[in-house]
C-alpha cells in the first residue's frame, strides 16, 4: 500500500499539520520505511502551529509516560504529544531532525532504534529486530 493510502496518514494529512512543527515518531517510521503495515496508532509529536491545531481538535490529557501531555484523535488512531518518552531527546530536536518521506516528516530509523531497544515490550524488541535488519540490508 502506498504511504499516503494508509488510513492512520490520510487522517494525519487531513489535520493540515506544519510540516515545520511535527514529527512522526514510534512505529510510524516502520510504516513509512515499508517495515510494517500493522500499527495500532500513529504517535506524533509536535510543538507551535502543530500543538495548536491538536488543542483545538481534543482535550490534552497525560499520556501513559506521564511525561507531557497528549492529545488522540480519530478514535485513538492518532495520538499528538508535545514531547516524546522520558529521557529522549527534546520535541525541537526530534522535529528539526525528521526526515521526509513522501513529503510527511518521520524521526530516522537509527532515533526509532535507539527507544525501541530501551523498552521491555515484545513488540518493540521485534521492531528493533526488523530495523536492525533493514539496516544491515540498505
Amino acid at each position: 500500500m502506498e504511504l499516503r493510502q494508509h488510513p492512520f496518514i490520510r487522517e494525519l494529512i487531513s489535520l493540515g499539520l506544519p510540516s515545520a512543527d511535527y514529527v512522526v515518531a514510534g512505529s510510524g517510521p516502520l510504516l513509512a520505511h515499508g517495515l510494517r503495515q500493522d500499527i495500532g496508532d500513529l504517535d506524533i509529536v509536535a510543538r507551535n502551529a502543530a500543538w495548536k491545531i491538536a488543542l483545538s481538535m481534543g482535550e490534552a490529557t497525560v499520556p501513559p509516560s506521564g511525561h507531557g501531555s497528549m492529545v488522540v484523535l480519530f478514535g485513538g488512531h492518532l495520538e499528538i504529544f508535545d514531547r516524546w518518552l522520558p529521557g529522549t531527546r527534546d520535541a525541537d530536536t526530534l522535529i528539526n531532525s525528521a526526515e521526509l518521506v513522501d513529503g510527511i516528516p518521520f524521526c530516522p530509523l537509527s532515533d526509532v532504534l535507539e527507544w525501541k531497544r530501551k523498552s521491555s515490550r515484545l513488540k518493540d524488541r521485534q521492531d528493533a529486530e526488523l530495523i536492525m535488519a533493514y539496516m544491515d540490508t540498505t
